[in-house]
């Protein structure tokens, strides 16, 4: 597995965030953390990502435990819901952001954030600054952003909820398709089950800091393990969702 977590357990005074979380997602698939509010999603995101550290048990990338390791050394990219751009930066100086902070030589940093608005369909905007672009847009941005630095994971946490719904829709495809042709692992966080079934390889469920059930969106939607599971996914939208596949 190239991401996995091992009897993962997380406290916050006294609440219990992870409860014995284990899973692991393969290299190049795109997994949804899914569950409603408080089930423990964002806690997994940001102990993977190095913001938080879990009380107990351990976490891997590439075969590697990096407990220990600093978020900034864990190759790891992060897209918020909220865009987090620099507002006084252009899209392509939000776009090199990272590859500063690394060092890069001026040519490299140019022929990188072409090739990065190039993928994200917005070559002549370069020059505009997040205040000119659209929610969907923006979003583009912070996941080109992220994507600078070739990182080995790609965060996500609810990517689409400051979106409307119909940009949200489009992008949920785009997402897909990216992902799918830059190769990277990635994780997202939600609490949609639409989003989680239309856009990802494999669901790992949460309810109360506990995983439910793992599997690819049909097992889960048709192949329910608990009562919860049951309750939470619904058969038909996912039938719905396969008709206008």
């Amino acid at each position: 597995m190239y991401v996995e977590m091992r009897h993962v357990n997380k406290t916050f005074d006294g609440f219990h965030a992870s409860r014995d979380v284990s899973f692991g997602i393969e290299k190049g698939h795109l997994a949804a953390l899914l569950g409603p509010s408080g089930s423990g999603k964002t806690t997994i995101l940001r102990m993977l990502a190095g913001l938080d550290r879990p009380d107990f048990g351990d976490i891997l990338i590439q075969g590697i435990r990096v407990n220990d390791l600093k978020g900034s050394k864990r190759g790891i990219g992060f897209v918020f819901q909220n865009y987090a751009l620099f507002r006084y930066m252009t899209v392509a100086d939000n776009i090199a952001f990272g590859l500063k902070v690394q060092k890069k030589s001026k040519a490299e940093i140019t022929a990188k954030v072409e090739e990065l608005l190039e993928l994200i369909s917005m070559k002549n905007l370069g020059k505009r600054y997040p205040h000119q672009l659209s929610g969907g847009q923006r979003q583009r941005v912070a996941f080109a952003r992220a994507l600078a630095p070739n990182p080995q994971l790609l965060l996500l946490d609810e990517p689409f909820a400051a979106i409307d719904a119909k940009v949200r829709r489009e992008l949920r495809t785009w997402l897909r398709e990216m992902i799918s042709r830059v190769g990277i692992t990635s994780i997202f966080v939600t609490h949609d089950q639409e989003e989680a079934m239309e856009v990802a390889n494999e669901i790992i469920l949460m309810n109360e800091g506990r995983i439910e059930q793992i599997g690819t969106p049909e097992e889960i939607c048709r192949n329910p393990k608990t009562e919860f599971v049951a309750g939470f996914m619904d058969a038909r939208r996912f039938e719905a969702l396969q008709a206008i596949k």
